[in-house]
């Protein structure tokens, strides 16, 4: 049982708009703080876009959505579920990158990453863009391949961008099927859509296994037959979530670097995480808020929403015995 510690502050005994606003309003915990090796799920701020080509801002998401995040209430309004009374919750900090190298910003969040993993922490990250989910698995599955769940309107599986650069937001999951962190016939990415390059992205996919679902099947099945499937694929073995923003339909989240139309609505968007029920989940990131193009910070708090999602399907995983 979770001790009064990691019980994030109340609405009732502080005012929302009061206060150093931490993630969900929980306590901050930093990797030397003595209450760490008493947090099972760790909140983290990856503040860096240096892999972003086109319209920078993600870097500025952390911050962001900690503080549209005093919103979060104690218990899921549709499934119930008390997260903070499940498990120990903490605020982790940031990562610190450096803006001025992304090889060096990569080991500085794998680095980061590590602790979390060694301290036997359950790490649900807010980035930051795409390229943010690299070190994160470099840490997470260093012993063995991981299954992944997709949310993205791209599949961020080119091979290089100008001529040779490995690592962009779009070549994470490319580089990390390669590096052998992620086990390719147990990935699906959903929601695919938009103008393309070419079809090399989706080329390797089908040449590895990878199970891409674009949004014109999203919308004729419906959330709930997708969301089987995915299930289906990643089985239960150990999951790794990965959300981008830009999954949802930039009408209901414009704060985002790459936006493309025809997405899902925001209670779809909330509904896709919902239905993570019941997966072996290991780790989990949303990113590609990029405050800039949102100054009234919707984008934010529906990506903060979509976080407390995530969290409540972690807590009810490592509670369950999954």
């Amino acid at each position: 049982m979770p001790d009064s510690f990691f019980h994030p502050v109340s609405g009732f005994e502080l005012p929302r708009f009061a206060g150093v606003p931490t993630f969900m309003r929980l306590p901050l915990v930093d990797l030397d703080h003595p209450r760490l090796k008493d947090v099972r799920i760790g909140l983290i701020g990856a503040p860096w876009d240096g892999g972003t080509t086109n319209r920078p801002g993600p870097r500025h998401g952390p911050r962001q959505l900690r503080d549209m995040s005093t919103m979060i209430r104690a218990q899921n309004g549709a499934t119930g579920v008390r997260p903070f009374e499940l498990v120990n919750c903490a605020d982790l900090g940031d990562v610190g990158p450096n803006p001025a190298s992304v090889d060096d910003s990569l080991k500085r969040m794998t680095d980061f990453y590590d602790k979390v993993v060694a301290a036997g922490i359950v790490p649900l990250s807010a980035g930051g863009d795409h390229l943010c989910s690299l070190p994160i698995l470099r840490a997470l599955a260093k012993d063995r391949p991981l299954g992944m769940i997709h949310f993205d309107s791209h599949t961020d599986l080119y091979k290089s961008y100008f001529g040779g650069m490995l690592y962009t937001h779009g070549t994470p999951f490319r580089r990390a099927v390669e590096e052998g962190l992620l086990d390719p016939k147990r990935v699906v990415q959903i929601g695919i859509r938009g103008t393309a390059y070419d079809n090399e992205d989706r080329d390797f996919a089908a040449s590895v296994g990878i199970r891409v679902i674009p949004i014109e099947e999203f919308h004729a099945r419906g959330p709930e037959d997708v969301m089987t499937e995915a299930r289906e694929i990643v089985g239960l073995g150990e999951t790794y979530v990965s959300y981008d923003i830009d999954f949802v339909d930039p009408a209901f989240a414009p704060g985002t670097g790459t936006p493309e139309v025809g997405g899902p609505n925001s209670f779809q968007a909330l509904q896709v995480a919902r239905l993570l029920d019941g997966v072996n989940i290991v780790g989990a990131d949303l990113v590609e808020v990029s405050p800039p193009f949102d100054a009234t910070g919707g984008t934010a708090f529906l990506g903060v929403s979509i976080m407390f999602e995530l969290l409540c399907n972690m807590a009810v995983s490592l509670t369950s015995g999954r």
